[in-house]
Formats: C-alpha cells, sequence, structure tokens
C-alpha cells in the first residue's frame, strides 16, 4: 500500500513518532516497536477499506486482534501492541484527530478475552433452536431473524444495525450492505436466513413500527431502531441459553460464516467479496484457521502423525 495514497491513516503515524520521542520520552526500542506496530494496523485498516482513524470502530480492533493471533504472534507481541494501540488512540483523541477515543473503554484483558473465535455449524443451530421456527413470540422471531441474517451474509454488527426494509432484494434473495468506507457490496441470502426475515418483516416489524418515518429493519418492541449494545446482547443472551460457554458476541457470527465457507471448499476471493475486504491479504487470516484444523485432523487419524 503507498502510504501517499492514504494521508489520513499514515500522516498521523508519522506525528506520532515525534509524540512518543518527545513527549512520552519512549526508547528507541520501543518506539522503533510502536511504529512497526502501527504500520502493520495502518496496512490492515487500508486492507479492509478503512480511510479514516473516524471510521475506525471497536469491531475492527477485534478484527485486527484476531488477525495478528492468527499469524501466530506471541503473547507478548499482542499484549505489547494492545498498549501501542492505547497510547496511539489516546494520542488521536488529544490532538482531536478522533472525536472518541475507542480505546479508553477497552482494557487489554478483556480485549485478549474476546478475541473472536468461530462456532461450529452444530453450535450455529443450537443457539438458532432457542428461537423455534414455529414460535408466536414477537421478540423471537426478531430474533432469530437477526441471528440468521448475521450468520447467512457475515456480517459486522454495524452494518446488521444499518440494515434498512430496501436493504432487502426478496426477489432476488440477496441482500445490499454498505460496508467500510461507504463501499456497498450485494451478499446472497440464502434460503433460511430468507424465511426468517420474510416471517419478521410480515409478522412482527409492522407491530412494532410506530413511525411511519422509520426505515432500519430490525426495531425494538417500542419501535426504535436496534442499536449495536442491543444486538450484542442478543447474542451473548443466546449462547448461554444454548449452553455454550465460548466467548461469544456479534462478530463471531461473521468468522463463523467465513470459516464454514472455506471449510466448504468456498473460492477465497469469493468470500473475500462477500465479506466486504478491500484486500484478500486480509481474507487469508481465515486460512489459517483452516490450516489448523487440517493439522487436528491429521494428527488425529494419520497412523504415523
Amino acid at each position: 500500500m503507498d502510504e501517499n495514497s492514504n494521508k489520513a491513516i499514515y500522516y498521523p503515524i508519522r506525528q506520532f513518532k515525534g509524540y512518543i520521542a518527545i513527549e512520552r520520552g519512549l526508547s528507541s526500542n520501543t518506539s522503533e516497536a510502536y511504529l512497526n506496530d502501527l504500520q502493520d494496523f495502518a496496512e490492515f485498516l487500508c486492507a479492509s477499506g478503512i480511510n479514516s482513524y473516524e471510521d475506525v470502530e471497536r469491531e475492527d480492533i477485534e478484527d485486527y486482534l484476531f488477525h495478528c493471533k492468527e499469524r501466530g504472534f506471541e503473547a507478548s507481541t499482542m499484549a505489547r501492541r494492545i498498549v501501542c494501540l492505547k497510547v496511539f488512540f489516546g494520542y488521536l483523541f488529544q490532538d482531536k484527530i478522533i472525536p472518541v477515543n475507542i480505546m479508553e473503554v477497552m482494557d487489554a484483558p478483556k480485549i485478549w478475552r474476546t478475541l473472536p473465535d468461530s462456532l461450529t455449524p452444530q453450535e450455529i443451530e443450537r443457539m438458532l433452536a432457542i428461537y423455534p421456527v414455529n414460535t408466536q413470540d414477537q421478540l423471537s422471531i426478531r430474533n432469530r431473524a437477526i441471528l440468521e441474517i448475521m450468520y447467512a451474509c457475515g456480517l459486522r454488527v454495524s452494518e446488521a444495525v444499518n440494515l434498512t426494509v430496501a436493504s432487502i432484494n426478496r426477489d432476488d434473495s440477496v441482500i445490499r450492505i454498505r460496508g467500510k468506507g461507504s463501499k456497498e457490496r450485494l451478499v446472497p441470502i440464502g434460503h433460511h436466513a430468507m424465511q426468517a426475515v420474510e416471517r419478521y418483516l410480515t409478522k412482527v416489524r409492522p407491530l412494532h413500527k410506530k413511525d411511519n418515518g422509520t426505515v432500519a429493519l430490525f426495531l425494538s418492541y417500542r419501535g426504535k431502531p436496534l442499536d449495536r449494545e442491543r444486538i450484542w446482547m442478543i447474542v451473548q443472551d443466546t449462547a448461554r441459553l444454548a449452553g455454550i460457554t465460548k466467548e461469544i458476541h456479534p462478530h463471531t457470527f461473521r468468522h463463523s460464516f467465513a470459516t464454514h465457507l472455506l471449510e466448504n471448499g468456498a473460492d477465497l476471493r469469493m468470500i473475500q467479496e462477500m465479506l466486504g475486504h478491500a484486500d484478500i491479504s486480509t481474507t487469508q487470516i481465515y486460512t489459517h484457521v483452516d490450516s489448523r484444523k487440517l493439522l487436528s485432523i491429521h494428527k488425529k487419524f494419520h497412523p504415523r502423525a
């Protein structure tokens, strides 16, 4: 990635170099390590289609750390990168480059515990079974539609929150998603998810909608658009009810979507397109996940493993 092609990402790092050397008084070795970390972070952001630090969200930080984890980084390196990002985002906020410091509420142990994991297809089914297809409960119908579409389309939680009724092409069973950098992509919904969304649109949303100007797809019982925190709670409550003890959050569905596609033979470039990654190197983290599974299978079944 040419640094001149995205000055909004790379220029603050050059400015940060002077800040940590003069104002923070860090050693030359620590300063060099931080700058190398931030160069790697910047390349990840650009590959993900993120062109400004104002657009970086909590899930992007988690995605990046998962990306580092899957490249085999040691715990000490991961810990330094988290500290580096906390210092860097503190600097960006102090210098008014970003309006909110998202790292301020992300402590290192919590980030480490919540790095995205993948669910098995069986665990996905257990979570969906919490909201049976034949239920008449309004919130259960809505919650199933949320989980179905997030898994079927590999959505970021922010993308799920921003879905509108017009995002759904019911004739072609595809969804139009506005992702990072305001880039749009079309992703197939799939039969089961489409059925769940149709049921929600016909049986529940009209009852929840209080304002004719509301275009958001997913609404609360009081007719307000759901926010990311509410979807987070839905996912975690569902995992608990399903007896799943892994650290689960909305982004887990996105990682499971990509992992399951790859495991079943999907082309990596097609997965890249559906995830909305600007660069295939970001998508390639899932090849590491798949390689671990292959190694596990080999060790288990090969007589001379």
